[in-house]
């Protein structure tokens, strides 16, 4: 079941602050999409509207063409994982997934107690007794396990540690070919998660700055590696993000596709010509001195 989805000109307000403002987007169901944004930018804000947890202040959010504010028929077929205080849950983690179990509809529960094996969860221990690494691989494991349509997970993989975030991602990718749905990986940490993106939203204090595909995004710049005067040569006139320099050798990440003859020219100069990365990118588009 793939549900699309529609931002309207959302904006969300608390008071006199304004964490959202004016946002439009679509996503298609049934891929998975990174959601990246600086820590306040507004991504829990904007993902609290989809999950139904508050309405938009103004503006309008439909998923498969519906509400999804007290629309019991939409709000099952969302997920939300976020990074929850479980002080005061006296549940033990194997009766948490027996309730989740109950009021998720298309909830896997025997594939949550595989994961939960997998990321060593002592299914008898209390969650609050859970270490901050653990609480988290239960969240994670309760997010793949629901096989909602519309799964959102903002940053709750952040306490794990690396051997776990790795058996994360090598599930998530492994459960969208078996079970496809729609994922939303809300994150300010680029870098180790941009091969999972199928496409990216970016926002920055609030506001819409873009989506693309993943390859389209990090073609529109470029790395140049070579010698350091022919480097400073070539670029002249570039948006420069990133310098790095090793003795004689310089390396330049630039921001703008080349054309085929600023190419030819790179090769004649022996240039080496490289992709940008996301997160290099993102750094830019999120940096201070960029408007929208």
């Amino acid at each position: 079941m793939n549900l699309d989805i529609q931002f309207d000109q959302v904006s969300v307000n608390y008071g006199d602050v304004e964490a959202v403002r004016d946002v439009s987007f679509q996503l298609d169901g049934g891929k998975i999409y990174g959601l990246l944004g600086r820590n306040g930018a507004g991504k829990t804000s904007l993902l609290s509207v989809l999950a139904s947890f508050r309405e938009p202040s103004s503006g309008k959010v439909t998923v498969g063409g519906e509400p999804p504010f007290e629309n019991a028929k939409i709000m099952r077929e969302i997920s939300f994982m976020y990074d929850v205080d479980y002080k005061d849950e006296s549940d033990k983690v194997k009766e948490g997934i027996e309730a989740v179990a109950r009021y998720r509809p298309r909830f896997d529960k025997e594939f949550a107690y595989e994961l939960a094996r997998k990321f060593n969860l002592p299914i008898d221990k209390p969650v609050k007794e859970l270490s901050k690494g653990m609480q988290s691989a239960f969240n994670v494991t309760i997010g793949l396990a629901s096989r909602s349509p519309v799964t959102i997970m903002d940053e709750v993989y952040l306490g794990m540690d690396a051997p776990a975030r790795e058996t994360f991602y090598r599930e998530l990718l492994e459960e969208q070919e078996r079970h496809p749905r729609t994922f939303i990986l809300s994150t300010h940490l680029v870098s180790e998660m941009d091969y999972l993106f199928e496409e990216v939203i970016i926002i920055h204090q609030g506001r819409f700055i873009l989506k693309d595909d993943y390859e389209s995004l990090t073609s529109r710049g470029v790395s140049v590696t070579g010698p350091a005067p022919k480097v400073d040569e070539f670029i002249q006139g570039m948006k420069v993000l990133n310098v790095q320099q090793l003795g004689h050798t310089k390396s330049v990440m630039v921001y703008g596709e080349l054309s085929e003859s600023s190419r030819s020219a790179a090769h004649r100069a022996g240039l080496e010509l490289g992709p940008i990365s996301l997160q290099d990118l993102f750094i830019h588009l999120t940096g201070e001195g960029y408007t929208t």
